[in-house]
């Protein structure tokens, strides 16, 4: 079963804080590489955080650094996005995804290097 969900997503002030869940099937977990993208409308998908197995290594785009982190938690298979100070900027739909077959550090936060994708959930910040 290939299977990733999102949730957590919402609407919120400038300078608010969401937590996103990223609920994966067994096989999906696996994967070497996990994490965040995002998806604004008119624009590109881009890489947020990723994060390889047993919790590490982590990589963030700079825009995000010392705002969001990305974590999981292997007892319940789910990965998490905790975005502080969120921005105007932050507003997109954001997605998980998976890479089963290589390192966080090979693959980078490039969005065609990822194989298995959620549908995704809205975060909205205003002004």
């Amino acid at each position: 079963q290939v299977q990733l969900v999102e949730s957590g997503g919402g609407s919120v002030q400038a300078g608010g804080s969401l937590r996103l869940s990223c609920a994966a099937s067994e096989y999906t977990y696996s994967s070497k590489c996990m994490g965040w993208f995002r998806q604004a409308p008119g624009k590109e998908r881009e890489g947020v955080g990723i994060i390889g197995t047993g919790g590490g290594p982590t990589y963030y785009a700079n825009s995000v650094k010392g705002r969001f982190t990305v974590s999981r938690d292997d007892a319940k298979n789910t990965v998490y996005l905790q975005m502080t100070n969120l921005k105007p900027e932050d507003t997109a739909m954001y997605y998980c995804a998976a890479a089963p077959s290589q390192p966080c550090q090979v693959l980078g936060l490039g969005p065609s290097e990822y194989h298995y994708w959620g549908q995704g959930t809205q975060v909205t910040v205003s002004s």
